[in-house]
């Protein structure tokens, strides 16, 4: 690997965890009950797991120039892993088994506030 992907690959992160933090926060305005960042299964990973009123939600954050690139970027494969994810994060906590899942887009883009797509997609 070049030096250059390096660099852009920490600053691809680094971006990343930016637009996490802002997700969090715009999530906790909203009075979301953060349950897990960066929740890693067999399946694959979820960005945030929060609940509010009965409803346990899968959080894709996207950190995007645009709405339709942020809606572009999670691909039906990825929507999978997603959803096997918060099964397996369901399985490991009984207590929240009961509860309906949601699974939501928080789009970030530079100088604009968070966008919180709600039921962005169904299982």
């Amino acid at each position: 690997m070049k030096h250059g992907q390096g660099r852009q690959r920490r600053q691809a992160y680094l971006r990343g965890l930016d637009a996490e933090a802002r997700a969090v926060l715009l999530l906790r305005l909203k009075f979301y009950r953060i349950l897990a960042r960066r929740y890693r299964t067999p399946a694959g990973e979820i960005d945030i797991i929060a609940s509010r009123g009965g409803v346990i939600n899968a959080i894709e954050v996207k950190a995007r120039a645009s709405e339709a690139e942020a809606l572009e970027a999670l691909s039906p494969r990825q929507q999978r892993r997603i959803v096997r994810a918060l099964l397996f994060f369901q399985s490991r906590h009984p207590a929240l088994a009961h509860l309906d899942c949601r699974f939501d887009i928080i789009w970030v883009a530079p100088y604009r506030i968070p966008k919180h797509i709600v039921d962005a997609w169904r299982l």
